[in-house]
């Protein structure tokens, strides 16, 4: 039977959204593991306006079931003043039905981010978005030292998930060790919930 790891970002300038699907194939390089990628919309600053259910390109928006019928989760987004963006908030606050039935304890979680500055709050984002997931009962899988790609890294890259450094997808491509980072969370997820669940 194959599980699915839920691979859910918030990406407006499309750094995020990268990452995510390099962390996609990473969750399928593990057999049996396969990757549903989801974003969730952005939150608009007037209160009576509402969007399309569908977004107009890419992954369709996240729903509750997403979370619940997944093996394990990647969660990503931008580095937003040291913190996740409210759209990513928002969406997680809408979760408290199924942390009230213990929907997503026990399952594996991870989360990436991105900044435009070399000290723009990528961990401190990382550690904000792990705070729900703990309460959600989620097990947070990082990235040990194991990943070589730790030591030498001059952009992006932390024990608490995967990050990128960036100020512009076109003049700044993604590196060879955020790259095989990205990989590498996305297979450690997909491990461990492929242990999890034997």
């Amino acid at each position: 039977m194959t599980q699915e790891i839920l691979v859910l970002y918030y990406s407006p300038g499309g750094t995020t959204a990268e990452m995510a699907k390099i962390i996609a194939r990473g969750v399928e390089e593990v057999d049996g593991l396969q990757a549903r990628i989801r974003t969730v919309p952005g939150v608009s600053p007037i209160t009576e306006q509402t969007g399309s259910e569908i977004p107009e390109s890419g992954p369709l928006y996240a729903t509750l079931d997403d979370l619940t019928e997944c093996d394990g989760l990647i969660l990503g987004c931008p580095t937003h003043f040291g913190n996740m963006p409210a759209s990513m908030k928002y969406f997680i606050d809408g979760t408290s039905a199924l942390w009230m039935g213990g929907k997503l304890a026990g399952k594996p979680a991870a989360v990436f981010s991105a900044s435009t500055s070399m000290h723009g709050g990528q961990e401190s984002t990382l550690l904000t978005m792990m705070l729900p997931l703990l309460h959600h009962g989620m097990l947070i899988v990082g990235l040990p030292y194991t990943e070589t790609e730790l030591f030498q890294t001059k952009t992006g890259g932390t024990p608490y998930g995967a990050t990128r450094l960036t100020d512009d997808l076109e003049d700044t491509p993604i590196s060879d060790d955020e790259r095989k980072l990205c990989i590498a969370i996305g297979k450690r997820v997909a491990a461990t919930a492929k242990k999890l669940s034997s």
